[in-house]
């Protein structure tokens, strides 16, 4: 019978616990807005050359995952997949989201079920009957004792399940802080590949200016020996061509630097990674873009996410503070046997059991108010960091679009500058061949055409990666629909 009364207890206990005081926890609903902009963008112009398409924003519920795809190049791709697999820094954030989700556990085992212990002990006393009065002298036996203990605290008003909720948001934080870590690791190799590719680009026409700018100064120098020109004609082209000489480190400079960086990103040393050799030719520029639609965007951005998860924490911290303040019910159990042989420790005769319960209600905390309020503006400002994280990010993807439009019109601009360009340096070659031209007149449009080629290859990258910048304002697919930890425990709560 006593067995059937501590089961009876055990089995009602998850049912005593039904209220949680505090507010109940509610994902913000995303801006009323249909567009990003007053003006939506539908396309850019387009270019005749190559990376000068036409781009299409095309309406979309979310991004695909491994959206650097869309540049068809395969050497990116096993780049980008290399360093998601050993980037020390995602291992380092995959193991602070195993750590939250490990902390979650205990505590939801903590919380939910009571606490079972057992105890099993025998000892062995001495007593001395002769100082009572009584005959025998000493006696001398042994106690056996075995036993159940069970604890619970009824959580009557849900101040343990609001801290329980507390750690179930701070594990989706970790978990969206992870997917915004794989977000901007692949950001950050496709953009340093196209940089090396800019730059590469960028040095060899500066090397083709700088042996264009010796000729000339070559020439000039034989002119001036002649003394068809003056000292300071050859000293203008002696200074030119320094000063061209002078850029050439730097972007050496650049291009070195792409590749250490893409090294520590796939987690090697400079000097052991065996990286591939990017060019522009290697990335496809694409035209349809995916634009997620406003109210979506705040369930695919990783950032927004993290914050929705600590405004979750702080509400939930706020119902804990204010579960506090009510009364706190602890029940503990026992059931065992004692007995002087252990051949009849669990004899009918030597089952011992015990019930005891205890309410604790604050009657005086002076600081039990003050930690109410504050944990209420720590809600408060949760919130509006959460505004203020949604403002960025539709500010974010605003200023993507209209970079990219101007991205395309300052390309096709420079296209036009460089087709000109190449159309002069044809027709001086012409020129030159029937002898109408000089060949300091040849140069000169050689280096103005190399010159715009330059300017070209920024305008051509910076669309690039200006589209890279889309993705990740897209919120790069990370986040895939899931039911997050916090959400599993609202529904278990409610």
């Amino acid at each position: 019978m006593n067995t059937r009364l501590l089961t009876a207890v055990l089995a009602t206990l998850p049912l005593v616990a039904c209220t949680a005081v505090g507010p109940d926890f509610n994902a913000p609903a995303a801006p009323a807005v249909a567009t990003y902009k007053q003006q939506p963008l539908k396309s850019t112009v387009a270019a005749d050359l190559p990376l000068g398409e036409a781009q299409q924003f095309q309406l979309a519920p979310s991004v695909s995952v491994a959206w650097w795809y869309a540049f068809h190049s395969d050497k990116l791709n096993t780049l980008v997949a290399q360093a998601l697999a050993s980037s020390p820094s995602l291992a380092a954030a995959e193991a602070t989201l195993r750590q939250s989700q490990q902390v979650y556990a205990a505590q939801s085992g903590a919380t939910r079920y009571p606490l079972v212990s057992a105890k099993l002990g025998a000892q062995k006393q001495k007593s001395n009957n002769s100082g009572i009065g009584l005959a025998g002298g000493e006696r001398i036996y042994e106690i056996y004792n075995a036993g159940v203990n069970v604890t619970y605290n009824f959580d009557l008003f849900g101040g343990n399940r609001r801290a329980l909720e507390g750690y179930a948001a701070q594990a989706d934080y970790q978990r969206y802080q992870l997917q915004g870590a794989q977000l901007t690791l692949a950001a950050n190799v496709v953009t340093t590949a196209m940089s090396q590719a800019q730059y590469d680009a960028q040095i060899k026409a500066t090397m083709a200016i700088i042996a264009a700018q010796q000729q000339q100064l070559d020439i000039a120098q034989k002119r001036y020996q002649l003394g068809a020109i003056a000292q300071g004609d050859v000293l203008s082209l002696q200074t030119l061509l320094a000063q061209t000489q002078a850029t050439l480190p730097a972007l050496q400079n650049r291009l070195a630097q792409t590749r250490t960086l893409l090294a520590t990103l796939i987690d090697k040393t400079p000097a052991e990674a065996q990286l591939p050799q990017f060019t522009l030719a290697d990335f496809q520029l694409p035209t349809a873009l995916p634009l997620v639609v406003p109210s979506a965007l705040v369930r695919q951005r990783p950032d927004i996410q993290a914050s929705e998860a600590l405004f979750h924490a702080a509400s939930a911290q706020y119902g804990v503070a204010v579960a506090s303040a009510y009364p706190q019910i602890n029940l503990s159990a026992n059931l065992g046997s004692q007995a002087l042989a252990a051949s009849s420790l669990f004899g009918a005769g030597s089952i011992v059991w015990g019930l005891a319960s205890q309410l604790v209600q604050p009657l005086f905390n002076g600081g039990l108010q003050a930690g109410i309020k504050g944990a209420e503006a720590s809600f408060d400002a949760a919130a509006a960091n959460y505004r203020v994280t949604v403002l960025q990010a539709f500010r974010n993807v605003a200023d993507v679009l209209q970079v990219l439009d101007s991205d395309a019109q300052i390309l096709q601009a420079q296209a036009q500058a460089y087709q000109s360009a190449q159309a002069a340096l044809n027709l001086v070659q012409q020129q030159y061949k029937i002898g109408s031209a000089t060949y300091l007149q040849l140069l000169t449009a050689q280096q103005q055409a190399q010159q715009t080629q330059i300017a070209l290859v920024a305008a051509q990258t910076q669309r690039l990666t200006d589209t890279v910048a889309f993705y990740q304002a897209m919120g790069g697919g990370m986040n895939t629909p899931s039911t997050t930890i916090a959400a599993q425990q609202s529904g278990v709560e409610k």
